[in-house]
């Protein structure tokens, strides 16, 4: 998929949601129900990738952005 396609898709995506958005307030209470529903676990799975994110960025690197010497890999020989 080039980008050109990516691009052109994700502005369909966003065309729809704008139309789903304007459509909202006339809708029934179990469309919007339903909506919701969608839009929180949308909005959760981009919190919790994002504290995921930063949790592993923090822990291999310091806050100062070097790695932290006492995360190295050091490699396991087997017993003789």
């Amino acid at each position: 998929m080039s980008s050109e396609d990516f691009l052109k898709e994700i502005q369909a995506i966003g065309e729809k949601f704008l139309l789903k958005l304007q459509k909202l307030p006339k809708a029934d209470p179990v469309e919007i129900a339903s909506f919701s529903v969608v839009l929180l676990f949308i909005v959760t799975v981009l919190v919790l990738t994002v504290i995921a994110c930063s949790c592993c960025c923090y822990s291999c690197c310091g806050c100062d952005g070097r790695p932290d010497p006492r995360h190295k890999k050091s490699r396991v020989r087997p017993a003789a």
